[in-house]
Order: structure tokens, then sequence, then C-alpha cells
């Protein structure tokens, strides 16, 4: 593999507009106020679900190490509060403890008897010197959840509508060099081109330098987060273009929509023949359009990536598009829209907010609009391959909504879970999907 196609995935998962760690324990409400230094006396606990990807057939089971490294006993509670993705409590649990000095102790726990979905956990201490909180989740039964939430009927000729209007609108591709980006080994390019409502969108282009005229290399299409900049990237792999593209509203493509980054989400939310998504989707066929134009790139061996916005985008796009060869996914929002309501703060708080201030429209509007654009709706016409990467603890793409995203999937995919992880996936993922990437389109 080429040395530098992780490099590549570090940067474009790196400009994630979310906050890519999500807290995986409260700040402790420790009795101790000051930072505690490494020969310093305290409690230390550790929380882990039995499940490798935190997922479980029947009963789930997790323990709870303390270590007291305190020269006094410790007395208090170990318990438990858990809840489902909305918060309602499921079940409670608490039992008293004594933790000898210099000492650690190991807490099973099982439950049973759950219902197939996700779950949130609370693991709480509370003992003499040392209060604290962890949070983890879990899932039963994964691979039988499903949206309550029936795609539009017209879902798919709305979408032939908007390729169609795209089709009319002539591109006036436009590429232009960089010298003063060029690298040593890479050549940089500025892209332009005309997408639906004659709106000019930009992004970059990176080649490989080669004597070889008549050479066609295989094309990594990086698709945006949310309200992100993309740039153009560059490494060591001499087999490989990469486009990075900033569709409209986002990056160098703000030239006539140009909002509010807590704006954009609801831009024209409310006439789902207007809304800013449906353009933004578009941009991304039309980067393929830019794809197929070029000799010098491979139509045939396209891999669409992204992470956050930007997985919501590959899906979007893959099932739009059978141009696209294969997919990669991570934490893709906008994932069973109606359901995120009561589970997640973003965008459901921005959008309601966007309602209060249209007398003549309402929030079940709107969501029913949504419907036209929800990932778990691209998913059921995805035809490629596709990798899909989900975390457990992301505030923005609970694992339920994931999981109808990925069991709507009637392709060859695979999904990896990270049960200790938020809006984000590990590098084993990055890994995983360079390798896969370059089994594909034969790159050795």
């Amino acid at each position: 593999m080429a040395t530098n196609f992780k490099t590549y995935l570090i940067l474009l998962f790196a400009v994630t507009t979310f906050q890519q760690a999500f807290a995986q324990h409260d700040s402790p409400v420790s009795k101790k106020a000051t930072p505690q230094k490494e020969d310093e006396e305290t409690v230390s606990t550790v929380l882990n679900i039995d499940s490798k990807d935190g997922i479980f057939n029947s009963a789930a089971s997790f323990t709870f190490d303390v270590k007291n490294t305190y020269n006094v006993e410790q007395e208090g509670t170990v318990s438990y509060l858990l809840t489902d993705e909305k918060g309602i409590k499921v079940k409670a649990f608490s039992k008293p403890v004594k933790i000898a000095k210099k000492s650690n102790e190991h807490y099973n726990f099982d439950i049973s008897g759950l219902k197939t979905g996700f779950y949130k956990l609370n693991v709480m201490i509370n003992v003499s010197d040392y209060d604290d909180t962890t949070r983890r989740a879990f899932g039963i039964r994964a691979d039988e959840i499903k949206s309550a939430y029936p795609k539009p009927a017209d879902f798919d000729s709305f979408w032939k509508t908007a390729k169609d209007e795209l089709a009319k609108v002539k591109p006036q591709f436009k590429v232009t060099e960089q010298p003063s980006q060029n690298t040593d080994n890479r050549r940089v390019f500025l892209i332009e081109m005309k997408s639906l409502d004659n709106l000019t969108i930009r992004g970059w282009m990176t080649i490989p330098k080669t004597h070889n005229k008549s050479k066609a290399f295989s094309v990594l299409l990086g698709l945006p987060g949310y309200q992100v900049t993309l740039k153009p990237i560059v490494g060591r792999d001499d087999d490989l273009a990469i486009i990075t593209l900033n569709t409209r509203g986002q990056g160098n493509s703000r030239d006539v929509i140009h909002t509010e980054r807590d704006a954009f989400i609801s831009y024209n939310i409310e006439d789902k023949n207007k809304y800013v998504m449906r353009g933004v989707i578009m941009d991304c066929v039309r980067a393929v359009d830019f794809i197929f134009s070029r000799k010098e790139l491979r139509h045939d061996q396209i891999l669409a990536t992204g992470g956050s916005m930007g997985g919501y985008l590959a899906i979007a796009l893959a099932g739009l598009d059978s141009r696209v060869t294969i997919c990669s996914a991570q934490n893709p929002i906008l994932s069973d829209v109606h359901n995120l309501v009561g589970a997640v703060e973003w965008p459901v708080n921005d959008i309601r907010k966007y309602v209060a201030g249209k007398p003549d429209v309402t929030f079940d509007q709107v969501l029913s609009n949504m419907e036209y654009f929800d990932t778990k709706n691209f998913a059921t016409n995805v035809k490629c391959p596709i990798l899909l990467g989900l975390g457990l603890l992301d505030p923005y793409v609970p694992p339920s909504n994931g999981y109808a995203v990925y069991n709507s999937l009637n392709t060859d995919k695979k999904v990896m879970v990270y049960k200790d992880l938020g809006h984000e996936v590990s590098q084993k993922y990055k890994d995983f999907e360079g390798a896969w990437m370059r089994d594909t389109f034969g790159l050795f």
C-alpha cells in the first residue's frame, strides 16, 4: 500500500465539523478538587461492555473495575442506570460496596429480557473520596432494527427529476493548475463546474506526476463534512487521483449560498424542491460527471468516501449514481430523521429554531420533507459494495439510526462498529478502507 493513503484519510476525517472525541466520562465529581499527581491517592475505574462491538444477541453483560490507591477503605455504592436512546428509563440497580485500602475490586453485571435496539448505560460510583459517572452504550439484535418510517412512494421519481434538471445544466468544466501547490510528485488543480440551479461549485484534484501520457488513475472522491472547507490532498501515492469536493455553501463554493454555520442545515428546508441538500447531492453527481469527462481518470474505479455529512453524501451519491464503484461512509448524518427527534440535539434543535421563525411552516411538515433526504432511503438503492463505520456513543448518529441505514442496504456490505467511540472511527477503519480500495481496484 502506498504510504500516504492513511495520511489522506486522517486529513479528511480531521476536518469533520463536529467534535471527534465524544466524552466517555463526565467530569469527575471527586472530592479532590485539585489535579492528581502520579503518586497521589485516588480511585480509578474501567467500564467494559463484554462484547467486541458492543452488540449482543440476548442478555447483555458488562464489568466495572475499581482501583483504590487510598490508604483507607472506600465505602459507598456502585450503581447503574439503563435508558433507551431517548433517555427513557429501562432499569436501575445499586449495590453497597466496600473497597479495602490499596486494593482492586471487580464487579460483573448481567441484564436480560431487553427488546431489540440500543441502550445507554450510565455506571456510577459514589464512595468516601470519589464520585464519578461513566457512559457506554450497547445493542441487542442490531440486525433486526428497521425504521418505522417508510420511504416515500415518489422518492425515486423525485430524484430522477433532480437529475434530469442537472443534466440540462451545461457543466462548463474548468481545470486550473496551481503550480505553487505542486509537490515533487503530485500536480494540484483547482476544479470548477456548473451544477444544479447553474451554481458554480469548486474543489481540488491532485494527480501523480507521470511521463506516461496515456496513464489513467483510480479516483478517490472525498466528500465534505458539515460546513467544512476541503483542501487539496497530496501524498506519496503514485497510482491514485484524489478529488476533494466543496459542495455549494461550503469552502470555496460559497459564492451564492453563504449562510451562518447553524443555518445551513435548514436552508429552504420547508420546500423539498428548494432545500439546500437537493443541490448539494446534485453537486456530488456533477463531480462524477467531471470524473467521466477526464481521460486521465479511470471511470470504472471510483471510491466515494466521507465522514459525518460526507458519509451521508457518499451514501446518497451511491444510491443515485451507479457510476460509483465502491462507497465508504463513516457516521452518516440525517439517518432515520424522524427517529432523531428526542434522541439528539443536532440537527433537531437547529431545524426547530428555523421553523419557529416561519409561522406558515410546521415541524411535522419539515420532517415529512426530510424523508426525501433521509440516508436510509438512499441506502435502499445502493448497488455497489459499501463500508459503513459507526460509533455507539455518537451524539449525532445514534446507533439505532445507523443500523436502520445498514439494514436498508441490499448489496455487498460491511459495518465496523466502535463501542467506545462517538462521532468518529478508529485508525483500524482507515487502514481497512485503504486496503479494501486497493484490493478492489487492483492497486498493489
